[in-house]
């Protein structure tokens, strides 16, 4: 028993249940898992999945193991997600033909040749926060380029190795 439930036991004479003392641990690992959930959703630029902090005030651990475990299938499903952006083999496909990954030659960057308007315009929060494209990683290169495709643009912006991979 701990030197709290000691201390209770001693100054009234029943001992408090484990659900009033709060397990800390629970709360790191729910906290957790909401941000690797969210930092996967911001690589794939869609909204953040919204959470309530009841967690931290109920004190029920049967709630709480809930919410963890909910939030741990959300981080493993949102990962497996970011992983395999759609059309993953037509843009390392498109990537082949283009420049390495690092590739910082202006007017075009990274691994996919994409110009500063088109960075700010797909991908505004890691253009932001990492400068142009040769600082983003390949998946987030990838996951603007499909922001791009599936605002109706297709493959255009790459005519030339979109056609050379034929999906144009």
């Amino acid at each position: 028993m701990c030197a709290l439930g000691a201390l209770l036991l001693a100054s009234t004479g029943t001992a408090r249940s484990s659900y009033a003392v709060p397990d800390t641990s629970l709360v790191r690992q729910i906290e957790h898992y909401r941000a690797v959930t969210w930092r996967w959703q911001r690589v794939m630029s869609v909204p953040l999945t919204l959470g309530s902090s009841t967690y931290r005030r109920d004190p029920s651990l049967r709630y709480r193991r809930w919410v963890r475990n909910l939030w741990r299938v959300r981080a493993v499903r949102t990962r497996r997600q970011a992983l395999h952006p759609p059309n993953r083999g037509d843009w390392l496909c498109i990537h082949r033909y283009e420049a390495s990954w690092r590739d910082g030659g202006a007017p075009y960057y990274g691994g996919l040749q994409m110009d500063v308007s088109f960075q700010r315009h797909y991908a505004p929060r890691l253009y932001r926060h990492k400068g142009t494209a040769d600082h983003w990683t390949p998946l987030e290169q990838i996951w603007a380029a499909e922001r791009a495709r599936r605002s109706g643009l297709g493959f255009s912006p790459w005519p030339n190795t979109a056609r050379l991979c034929g999906v144009l």
